[in-house]
């Protein structure tokens, strides 16, 4: 235990080492890394907020079941609040009586009270139960279970323009996350090509530990630490000025932007944040490296 502790030790100093000794090739390598982390940074940071906002647009989305006329005895309109709730996908379950639903209307289209007026003792509506999900998408398929409940006329879900809404919805999602994974892959590249070089140029020094009986394993492992140092190097800049970019946002924005987007709290969000950058700096420099180191090491086998 003791010799793999004292062989990582060195392995970590050697690491060091190489990139003070290496100092201009590492630091090519860690601004590369800091520009792709700012950019994933402030993508992330974006695609966070506009993540909650497509999901506060998508719980606003509610479906609309309409009650038998026959139905007018509260348990069983309890009975059929319960089914709903029991529900995966229900968030939350409002009851309105037939003649709530008249005065809702009647808030809605004022211009129709004195015509509407007219049925107000015959009134023509349903009781009603507003639902309200915890995900659009499927939207459908909670539709139909809620349709099948006895006791339940139908079921309004705003027709072929809430489907297409939602679908938006997932895409720019998705297609947030596929940027992000397209920036750290460009940083991967960026550091497998920096790293590649620096390699190269020490050609004589991995030829003498190949010729002293040196292992591919233990040639590796430095280059391996100096990725990992340099991935950490390169993200903490970005990290300070992400956190502190967000802060002066919310601070300025009061946490709304045009009284419309909602940010996330600073914290724990830049927190997280700056933690995901850090481990993304981390991983990025490891695999780089290892990429690079693999690749010459099988070459010139």
């Amino acid at each position: 235990m003791m010799k793999y502790l004292r062989r990582l030790g060195r392995h970590i100093k050697e690491g060091f080492i190489g990139v003070k000794r290496h100092f201009a090739m590492a630091f090519s390598s860690a601004s590369a890394i800091t520009i792709t982390l700012l950019l994933v940074g402030a993508f992330a940071a974006f695609a966070a907020n506009l993540a909650l906002l497509t999901q506060e647009i998508e719980q606003s989305i509610s479906l609309v079941a309409l009650v038998d006329y026959g139905v007018n005895d509260q348990a069983s309109i309890n009975s059929i609040n319960s089914q709903i709730q029991n529900i995966e996908n229900v968030e939350t379950v409002e009851f309105r009586t037939k003649d709530e639903e008249f005065d809702f209307y009647n808030q809605n289209y004022p211009e129709m009270v004195e015509f509407s007026e007219l049925y107000r003792e015959d009134n023509p509506f349903h009781d009603a139960f507003i639902i309200y999900l915890k995900d659009g998408i499927v939207l459908e398929e909670t539709k139909n279970k809620i349709a099948s409940i006895p006791g339940i006329s139908s079921v309004e879900d705003g027709g072929a323009n809430t489907y297409t809404l939602i679908n938006i919805l997932h895409a720019v999602r998705n297609v947030g996350g596929i940027i992000i994974l397209a920036l750290v892959a460009l940083a991967i590249y960026l550091i497998y090509n920096t790293i590649k070089i620096t390699i190269a140029a020490r050609k004589d020094e991995i030829w003498i530990m190949r010729n002293v009986g040196a292992r591919n394993g233990y040639i590796r492992a430095p280059f391996l630490v100096e990725g990992i140092i340099i991935g950490i190097i390169g993200a903490l800049v970005p990290i300070a000025l992400i956190v502190f970019g967000y802060y002066k946002l919310y601070e300025y924005s009061s946490g709304n932007i045009a009284g419309i987007i909602n940010l996330i709290p600073v914290m724990p969000f830049v927190l997280y944040l700056g933690l995901a950058l850090l481990l993304i700096g981390v991983i990025v420099g490891f695999i780089g490296s290892y990429i690079s180191v693999c690749r010459y090491l099988r070459v010139t086998r």
